[in-house]
């Protein structure tokens, strides 16, 4: 079963999916943060990605998958977010 969930900054609503047995942990060793998933995993990380880089989304639009709400049990927090400020 394919996720999906909706998130709305500044008015404007986005669409997160997550493919059907995604698997992504994520590891804090230190000098580095190690992404490592599955396929299916891979393909949701990237359609995130591509989500925050529309066009017409805002600045600021900001993704938290947790454990248990996508990423594995143990892994450390991460937070996707799209910054246009140089």
């Amino acid at each position: 079963m394919t996720t999906h969930v909706s998130a709305v900054t500044a008015g404007t609503t986005r669409v997160f999916t997550w493919e059907e047995g995604s698997r992504i942990e994520l590891r804090n060793l230190g000098g580095e943060i190690v992404i490592e998933a599955n396929a299916a995993g891979l393909k949701t990380l990237a359609g995130h990605l591509l989500t925050l880089a529309r066009d017409s989304t805002p600045d600021g639009a900001r993704l938290h998958p947790e454990e248990n709400n996508g990423l594995e049990e143990g892994s450390v927090g991460l937070a996707l977010e799209r910054c246009d400020d140089e």
